[in-house]
């Protein structure tokens, strides 16, 4: 979640982001004799070969916790290649969840609790890991050949180097043969259960709901109730092992976040299926048919594929044989009065760019989707960035102004939607939405919205003649212009008396015709930056609780969740802070330039080497202080918090 409000969460906050958890209450004895603790918050980071089902995993365990009711937020961690090499450093796959009984807004800095499938898994976690907390490791796999493959001399659980950790060695792979022995398996299709093993394991030592996860493994092999069957006997096995073995003398429980939440309906969801449906609700709000023109592509493909589901919607998607059709088809769906969508990654904007600054002469709405990843070129696919600001602000030729849109937690991509759209549709324009890999695959609780909390974005087409010539004749201008918004006119093709010419050559004011005129041409750039300089944002909030902080944190996108863990954690220690965070990126707030005047330091932290920072100091010349990193990994709490403090110190 993404609330503010409670110096108890802020504290709770700022202990979080070190990876501690915190009791919560007294121990209590469980029906079987064991200890039960009850903490307040926990981080949990499943890890193994890409083929080890590690992203399966977690994300069950996140579906069953979303169901108990905890806030929480989780960090898919994977290799770019389908499947990477086995039992390498590279070919390691994780997937972090920090859950907690109050509201929290990271997947925590540190886990408490790493389960490491294999000696990769685990020589790549451990530096993450704190000393003191727990590691489950799966003892079969630790044998020499995997153990010289990530250089291992010695195994690990025997050379001392894990005696500052709680070690829980666990034959995993040969406890999940053995359970599953009665279905005929071979050892290889048994083996492939043992994510599930541990799954089970984890979901009795922290209280976890089961009914879900059983469900969901009969429907997901549907097909092959056999297979079903012996991944719901290996999940339970895991869970009886927990609630036997004398080496877990302890479970745990976090409560559910009641406080956590404002009244409603909650459903986990990640950002890439909350972008999908605030295009779906967008559509609708709109009254048009929604139309996706896109390429696969990492971490974007996701939406394409959600939004192929809903043709009960009137979501037409087309898949095409590249950048260029996809956004080529969608720009042609909007000139026929569509709701029109594209969406992409980094190397895919580079290829759409021709067809935006297209989109730009036309003045029809479109929405560019970019899910940024690391770059350049083809650059780390699964890893997150924000590096494409710049690209999305000036990677056109000419004077081509395009308004951009950043969404930042998961759940706030449903409402960066609807933004996006309002802002397409109104001022007739192509809109840039920049998600990230973060935001996109991480997930959070999200409360459902009620139908008449949407805006209303429907839009009026041009249905007749808008002009009088001179001689009293009444004619259709295509860029005659609201005068409030600066919108040309959007006339569905077919329409009679309303035809008219579209192209990428530029176009005499009013009439639409081609034109050369030096002057018109001046006056169109100008009209059109106009149009998007206008644009009706709302003031940039500052959060500055004392009023008389010195020093303002300002960040966008998906920077929020750390931004805001490092602020408690700054304000815990007794240090005056101001936070802002910005949504729209072009046109900036109007306010924008006086909250920056108002504080003698301005740190801007990014996922790039300070690309709103340049963006803020060429138009404000405001000395922002910039804190970058480029490591395909969010912030981690700790070192905001501490670049903060040195800032504040300064």
């Amino acid at each position: 979640m993404t609330s503010q409000v409670s110096s108890p969460a802020e504290q709770a906050e700022s202990a979080d982001q070190q990876g501690g958890q915190t009791p919560a209450g007294g121990p209590r004895t469980a029906d079987g004799g064991k200890e039960v603790r009850r903490l307040d918050r926990v981080i949990i980071r499943f890890a193994g070969d890409s083929g080890d089902g590690m992203q399966l995993t977690g994300d069950r365990f996140t579906s069953e916790t979303a169901s108990f009711g905890n806030d929480l937020s989780t960090l898919p961690n994977f290799p770019a290649e389908i499947r990477a090499p086995a039992g390498t450093l590279p070919g390691v796959s994780s997937f972090q969840l920090h859950f907690a009984d109050h509201d929290i807004l990271t997947p925590g800095d540190a886990p408490n609790v790493l389960v490491a499938m294999n000696p990769a898994a685990l020589k790549a976690n451990l530096p993450d890991v704190p000393r003191g907390a727990e590691i489950i490791v799966n003892t079969d796999e630790f044998t020499k050949r995997p153990m010289a493959k990530v250089g291992y001399d010695q195994s690990p659980l025997e050379d001392g180097s894990l005696d500052g950790y709680q070690v829980h060695p666990v034959p995993l792979t040969t406890l999940t043969v053995e359970a599953l022995k009665e279905f005929g398996l071979s050892r290889k299709e048994a083996e492939r259960s043992k994510n599930m093993f541990a799954l089970g394991l984890l979901s009795w030592m922290y209280h976890r709901p089961t009914e879900s996860t059983e469900k969901f493994l009969r429907q997901k092999f549907a097909k092959k109730p056999q297979i079903a069957e012996a991944n719901v006997a290996a999940f339970r096995a895991g869970w009886n092992f927990g609630e036997t073995t004398e080496d877990f003398a302890v479970s745990y429980e976090v409560a559910p976040a009641t406080t956590a939440f404002p009244t409603g309906t909650y459903r986990n969801i990640s950002g890439n299926l909350a972008l999908s449906y605030g295009l779906i609700a967008a559509s609708r709000q709109a009254d048009l048919p929604l139309f996706l023109g896109s390429y696969p592509i990492t971490p974007a493909s996701d939406i394409l594929h959600e939004l192929s589901k809903h043709k009960n919607f009137g979501v037409r998607s087309f898949q095409a044989e590249d950048e260029i059709a996809g956004i080529g088809a969608a720009l042609g769906a909007a000139f026929g009065g569509s709701l029109a969508v594209t969406t992409t990654s980094g190397p895919g904007v580079a290829l759409k760019s021709e067809t935006i600054g297209l989109a730009v002469s036309l003045e029809l709405p479109l929405l560019v989707i970019d899910i940024q990843r690391g770059g350049p070129s083809t650059g780390l696919p699964t890893k997150t960035e924000q590096a494409d600001l710049l690209q999305a602000m000036y990677g056109r030729n000419g004077e081509a102004p395009v308004p951009i849109v950043a969404p930042k937690t998961p759940a706030d991509c449903f409402d960066a939607a609807l933004d996006a759209a309002r802002i397409a549709l109104t001022y007739r324009t192509p809109v840039f939405l920049l998600s990230d890999g973060y935001l996109a695959n991480g997930s959070e609780p999200w409360r459902v919205p009620e139908v008449d909390e949407l805006p209303d974005l429907r839009v009026q087409f041009a249905t007749g003649p808008n002009h009088v010539l001179a001689d009293g004749t009444e004619v259709f201008w295509p860029y005659k212009r609201d005068p409030e918004t600066l919108a040309r006119p959007w006339a569905v093709p077919g329409t009679p008396g309303l035809e008219h010419r579209i192209g990428g050559i530029e176009k005499q004011d009013g009439t639409g015709n081609i034109s050369y005129d030096p002057a018109n041409h001046d006056h169109m750039v100008r009209v059109r930056q106009a149009k998007v300089d206008g644009i009706a944002v709302p003031d940039v909030e500052v959060d500055d609780p004392t009023g008389d902080a010195r020093t303002l944190v300002l960040g966008w996108g998906s920077t929020y969740g750390p931004i805001t863990a490092a602020v408690r954690r700054v304000r815990a220690a007794g240090d005056r802070i101001a936070q802002a965070h910005l949504r729209h990126l072009n046109p900036f707030p109007a306010n924008l330039g006086k909250v920056l005047e108002g504080y003698e330091k301005v740190v801007v932290p990014e996922m790039n080497l300070g690309q709103l920072a340049t963006l803020l100091r060429a138009r404000y010349l405001v000395d922002t202080r910039s804190f970058t990193q480029v490591r395909g990994l969010p912030f981690k709490a700790e070192q905001l918090a501490t670049a903060l403090k040195e800032a504040i110190d300064d």
